[in-house]
């Protein structure tokens, strides 16, 4: 049988576009596809939510690729074992309560996971702006534009999906929440300055402890998770243990759906 280009064109095009209809009115929009950002939507998928994860990136996973300083490994304790074993990662122990485990095994079986689940992920889509409605100005929704457009600096207007909840699962830039105060005027974060507080230096066993209890709604309609959640709360960073990653992606959907039932 001879192969058509234009019908393999058309193919991509016209369900690419269903795909993205379908999703333009969520539950829970994630901003982010790292570690945490895809165990959320895992959970919250599996619970019937309706969830979409959007990555500015090509590829998936965040920081976890690289493992630690590219060595392909990655650390975690013993709660963070057992969820990589929900994904059957293959772990190692080290010593009693360290864990390793493969950074691309961890990758590709936590996205598909997710996938599985039945939430949707978009890559090479960024985080522009966020929607806002009411006295209080909730967030209820994203603007979103393709990373190929932010990089090359060029005017062109963006799209919007509507949202009841949004993570903000960007890692240590935290770009939903600096949108959200550099944009809605006098906008107040629930943390200790009413700002980004920025994440402290390396503090591994304070850092993994403080990412679970900083998981939490910091805005009305935003949920942090993941390294956003200690950047905005001001706690440590905790190099290449990706434990506590993978319990804040819990967490974040356990927030994210008591919300919900709110």
């Amino acid at each position: 049988m001879k192969l058509d280009e234009v019908v393999i064109t058309k193919a991509i095009i016209e369900n690419f576009t269903k795909l993205f209809v379908e999703y333009t009115d969520v539950d829970v929009a994630i901003a982010g596809a790292g570690p945490a950002g895809m165990v959320a939507a895992k959970e919250l998928a599996e619970n019937n939510v309706k969830t979409v994860i959007f990555e500015r990136k090509l590829s998936v996973g965040g920081g976890m690729w690289g493992g630690g300083a590219m060595f392909p490994l990655i650390v975690v304790q013993k709660e963070g074992k057992e969820i990589l074993e929900e994904y059957n990662i293959k772990t190692e122990q080290y010593v009693p309560n360290y864990y390793y485990a493969n950074s691309v095994e961890s990758v590709a079986k936590i996205t598909s996971g997710a996938c599985d689940a039945g939430a949707k992920i978009f890559n090479l889509i960024s985080v522009e702006d966020v929607m806002i409605r009411g006295e209080d100005k909730r967030i209820t929704g994203l603007v979103l534009n393709w990373s190929a457009v932010e990089l090359a600096k060029l005017h062109v207007d963006p799209i919007t999906i509507r949202a009841k909840l949004v993570i903000d699962a960007t890692g240590h830039a935290a770009e939903v929440c600096n949108v959200v105060l550099n944009k809605i005027p006098g906008a107040q974060l629930k943390t200790k300055t009413g700002k980004i507080v920025g994440e402290l230096p390396m503090w591994a066993d304070i850092g993994e402890k403080a990412l679970v209890e900083n998981t939490v709604e910091v805005y009305p309609g935003l949920i942090v998770a993941g390294m956003a959640a200690n950047a905005v709360l001001g706690s440590p960073r905790m190099g290449p243990i990706f434990g506590g990653m993978l319990i804040s992606g819990k967490q974040a959907a356990k927030v994210a759906m008591d919300l919900l039932k709110s």
